[in-house]
């Protein structure tokens, strides 16, 4: 089982202030083990990032709101993301990973505890595609609530998808770290062409320009991906959100500053009115913070 690397315990402070109520659109808490233990059957093992150190970067950044994104390593167990949400009071949202089993009184619980979203991973480091009977019935269930969809995918999954999933999606969807394109293959790449015309011409599409560090050829300060997210804001800018991905699980290249990326998020998005969209306006509506 593949051991990850911690995060860089010394991020720098931004060069520019965030203004009020910006938020970190996906973040992740991991355990820790002793309190909230990984999954048996998860493809990753972290180092323990719980609630206080998420806060404590949150705190120095400048980042009043966050949403934390269940990711693989804990499974469907949500009980960690839950119990940062409720710390948090009020300050931060959720997106939980649920499977077929989870019931309406389950869902109304998750929605009690914060959360506004369920996370399906077509990554295939990470088990690659679901279930897609489940996935659908899901949807359903989710479409009741009022939530969304995160999709975590590849960048070639944009292709593979594009018809008979993405857009038969009825509920609001998200896609994470702008669909994992890869930097070096350019703009014209199929990919995130189709990425874009999605972004253009699908209501219900979002995405996140966020994990530079995995779009980039890898060198930090992964200016290489600026493009791309400078062509996302441009195409849908009420529908984009950005994160820092902390603690940054599975990063097999350049261990990202997390200041950094935020002044990397400042280059690419220069004009305040796109930057407050990005990080206040957009973030409050999907994910209901008052």
């Amino acid at each position: 089982m593949k051991s990850c690397l911690p995060p860089d315990p010394n991020p720098v402070k931004p060069r520019h202030a965030l203004p009020p109520n910006a938020c970190d659109a996906h973040c992740h808490v991991f355990g820790p083990a002793d309190v909230f233990p990984y999954a048996p059957d998860r493809s990753y093992t972290p180092p323990d990032a719980p609630y206080e150190h998420l806060l404590k970067l949150h705190d120095f950044l400048g980042l009043q709101r966050g949403v934390i994104v269940q990711a693989s390593c804990h499974g469907t167990d949500n009980t960690a993301m839950i119990d940062a949400i409720a710390r948090g009071d009020g300050r931060y949202r959720g997106v939980a990973i649920v499977d077929d089993g989870i019931d309406e009184r389950g869902l109304e619980a998750l929605d009690e505890g914060g959360v506004r979203g369920v996370r399906f991973n077509f990554v295939q480091h990470l088990g690659g595609r679901p279930d897609m009977k489940v996935f659908w019935r899901v949807l359903d269930k989710v479409a009741q609530m009022g939530w969304h969809v995160v999709l975590h995918l590849d960048a070639q999954d944009i292709v593979e998808l594009n018809d008979d999933v993405l857009a038969k999606i009825k509920v609001p969807f998200v896609i994470d770290h702008m669909a994992r394109v890869q930097a070096a293959k350019g703009l014209d790449q199929a990919p995130f062409r189709l990425l874009v015309a999605l972004m253009r011409d699908n209501p219900l599409a979002w995405v996140k320009v966020c994990g530079a560090e995995r779009v980039s050829v890898g060198k930090r300060p992964f200016d290489d991906a600026i493009p791309f997210a400078q062509a996302l804001i441009d195409t849908a800018p009420d529908r984009v959100l950005w994160g820092t991905d902390f603690p940054h699980p599975n990063i097999s290249k350049d261990m990202p500053n997390d200041g950094e990326l935020v002044d990397l998020m400042f280059r690419f998005c220069p004009d305040e009115g796109l930057r407050r969209k990005l990080l206040v306006d957009n973030p409050a509506r999907l994910y209901d913070f008052a």
